[in-house]
């Protein structure tokens, strides 16, 4: 693998990290969730081809890029224009895009503002947008669990409160939600990376913001009720997860003309979790694209 640059990009809205190994190929873009940082692709890149051009951002609010604290920032379409306008300045047009949790959303906003721009669109262990049935599905299923999978969502949306329990105590929080199943353990040095990060002032807050927004956002989702993605597609799937169960993906075929899915035994963090078989998945996927 060639070596990777890592660069900050200033938008005008924003200065971002980037890691970018500059090759000349197939341009793959990776973005991760939370509370995740662009590292989290690390492990993959050994088994990735060694002639695509891999641009991994650190997206607003998280890693060493950009915190503001305008809460609109963190509406998942707001993020996409982030994304869209870093490839601009790196003079990128045709992408293949790569998304996990809240990276995945951002993605799918991603295909449907600019969709002559994705080539190709891979999701890992996030909801559809479009697929409004399937959502109300997972509602329902969770609800009978009195939603407990989904409590950290509500406890972010305090105002003020995560901040206060949160700053002083990153590392008993992060390795909270870092946890895997009993067969495997979260890389020490992933957990490391994304301690540094979470200790940056503001980001209790701006971590935060994904979920305040979220309200926001699910009412311009319903909207794409119907919406169906054009674009060749793969959803990557961690059956371990509690959070993204099954019935997200309920009428997934209504939501994608090209879709296929493929399923491990992980949790959550499947990439990182299976570095080596997730990145075979994607290869086989991406070698399809090209023809």
């Amino acid at each position: 693998m060639s070596k990777t640059i890592i660069k900050e990009v200033k938008t005008g809205h924003g200065a971002f990290s980037v890691r970018d190994n500059e090759q000349d190929g197939l341009v793959v873009v990776l973005l991760h969730g939370w509370p995740e940082t662009s590292y989290c692709w690390e492990a993959m890149l050994d088994y990735l081809p060694k002639n695509h051009r891999l641009i991994r951002p650190d997206l607003r609010g998280l890693g060493n890029s950009d915190r503001s604290l305008a809460r609109p920032a963190y509406l998942k379409n707001e993020m996409a224009t982030d994304i869209w306008r870093i490839l601009d300045k790196l003079e990128v047009n045709q992408v293949v895009l790569v998304g996990h949790d809240w990276g995945g959303a951002i993605v799918q906003e991603m295909a449907i503002s600019q969709p002559k721009r994705v080539q190709a669109m891979v999701l890992m262990n996030i909801l559809l947008i479009n697929n409004l049935k399937g959502n109300l599905k997972a509602r329902e299923a969770h609800l009978q669990h009195d939603n407990q999978p989904n409590w950290y969502h509500l406890f972010y949306q305090q105002e003020n409160l995560p901040e206060r329990l949160i700053e002083g105590n990153e590392e008993v929080w992060l390795r909270y939600f870092l946890r895997m199943s009993k067969q495997r353990l979260f890389p020490e040095e992933a957990i490391e990376e994304y301690l540094r990060a979470f200790k940056i002032p503001d980001t209790p807050t701006t971590s935060a913001y994904y979920y305040r927004t979220l309200p926001k956002d699910k009412k311009r989702w319903a909207t794409y009720e119907g919406h169906k993605f054009t674009m060749p597609s793969l959803y990557v799937y961690g059956k371990r997860d509690s959070v993204i169960i099954p019935s997200f993906l309920e009428h997934i075929d209504d939501c994608f003309e090209q879709i296929a899915v493929k399923e491990f035994d992980a949790g959550h963090f499947v990439h990182e979790e299976l570095p080596e078989e997730v990145a075979h998945a994607l290869n086989d996927f991406l070698a399809e694209i090209e023809g």
